[in-house]
């Protein structure tokens, strides 16, 4: 059974945090992390392992947990050995569900919100209910856990220390190409949220809109059946309309733009002025990082020219 408690305001919290008991003849509190507000709580994405202890401690004492799908969430509490009241929200019913919501939370009821699987506001309408909160003043806090996009990047291969979420493609030919079109110019790594059926179309669409890039295909993350297929994107698109529709929850890593080489006299060029201040060595560095070229092949034609002034 759930432990039943009081709802305890803000000004009741420990200096730890924590709410502290009143005295010793006061009802039971809510046991330790569930606090009154608003946490958004990840769940595991495929492997239960992955579910932290305090997003246990977290669901154990919530006086209310709000989910996309009172199955599957229900479904995952059962193998933890939780009992908690669950509620649904989701798209279509968040218009409804929020006022509902805020009202309780309003009373210092602790709310967690989770997603099916993951981390919760990525790709769902949680984040209206997090703006609502901090309109009403309502405290909010997050339990981080698994992520599908950040474990795609980390397996991809591809450059991390920048990238941009894009979610899920539009489902249509045209849209999704002018989607694409808008984040060709963005330099970073691009990562998205694809549903098998929809993979290899949309696969051939990045590979005509985004040409020339490297990409990692990723699906059933965490499972025993985990796949992370890498490549150019026209060998990937290749790949999966080939093989046909894969199974399992797939995430799609493209690699930044891809920096255009410079004509060998453009080269030259830049090494020259660079050269009139600074050694071979510094002038190759600098060129390279501007150029996107490796340093060994600038910095060999960076010697070449220099011997060419000595002459």
């Amino acid at each position: 059974m759930r432990d039943s408690a009081r709802p305890v305001s803000r000004s009741r919290l420990s200096a730890e945090g924590q709410p502290t008991h009143k005295d010793a003849g006061s009802k039971p509190q809510r046991r330790a992390g569930a606090l009154p507000g608003l946490t958004l709580v990840a769940t595991p994405i495929g492997n239960l392992d992955d579910i932290t202890l305090r997003a246990v401690s977290l669901l154990k004492g919530a006086d209310l947990v709000a989910c996309e799908d009172t199955r599957v969430t229900g479904k995952l509490l059962s193998l933890l050995g939780i009992s908690a009241p669950l509620t649904p929200y989701h798209e279509h019913n968040a218009e409804r569900a929020r006022p509902a919501l805020l009202a309780r939370m309003k009373e210092g009821q602790a709310v967690v919100l989770v997603s099916d699987a993951g981390l919760p506001l990525v790709s769902d309408p949680g984040y209206r209910l997090v703006r609502a909160c901090l309109a009403e003043d309502i405290p909010v806090t997050s339990a981080p856990g698994a992520s599908a996009a950040l474990t795609a990047l980390q397996l991809s291969g591809l450059p991390s220390d920048r990238f941009l979420f894009a979610g899920f493609l539009p489902s249509k030919d045209g849209p999704r190409r002018a989607a694409l079109r808008e984040l060709a110019a963005v330099p970073a790594t691009l990562i998205f949220y694809e549903s098998p059926h929809r993979l290899a179309g949309s696969l051939v669409a990045m590979a005509e809109t985004l040409p020339g890039r490297e990409a990692a295909v990723a699906r059933e993350l965490t499972k025993l059946y985990e796949e992370v297929r890498r490549g150019p994107l026209a060998e990937l698109a290749a790949h999966y309309q080939a093989a046909g529709e894969p199974k399992g929850e797939i995430v799609v890593v493209v690699g930044p733009p891809v920096a255009e080489a410079p004509a060998a006299e453009d080269l030259d060029q830049q090494l020259r002025r660079a050269l009139a201040g600074m050694s071979a060595r510094d002038a190759a560095a600098a060129v390279a990082l501007a150029s996107g070229l490796p340093k060994r092949q600038v910095y060999a034609r960076a010697l070449a020219l220099a011997a060419e002034g000595q002459a």
